[in-house]
């Protein structure tokens, strides 16, 4: 029976650390679209062009990223806590 439990505790935490690892990829893929959108946002207002929109997504951009690293945070507190999960069975 602890040989089950410990399997399936080792299972969640390999499934835990995918999930962090593709978390920090998505993070680092966003905060390079939040400044690429930058990029473009200060060649419109060099262009003299309405820069509303594009300040808006640049906003919602942040606000996720900031939800999106709120999560990982609570991956990674899972992870810690299957770490010793996996490491008392």
């Amino acid at each position: 029976m602890a040989s089950a439990e410990h399997a399936n505790w080792a299972e969640q935490l390999r499934s835990e650390r995918a999930l962090l690892a593709k978390a920090d990829i998505d993070i680092e893929e966003g905060w390079q679209r939040v400044r690429n959108q930058q990029d473009l946002l200060d060649w419109l207002q060099r262009a003299g062009h309405d820069t509303e929109q594009a300040e808006r997504l640049i906003s919602l951009l942040k606000r996720t990223l900031i939800e999106w690293e709120r999560h990982r945070t609570l991956i990674v507190q899972r992870v810690a806590y299957l770490e010793e999960q996996v490491a008392s069975h």
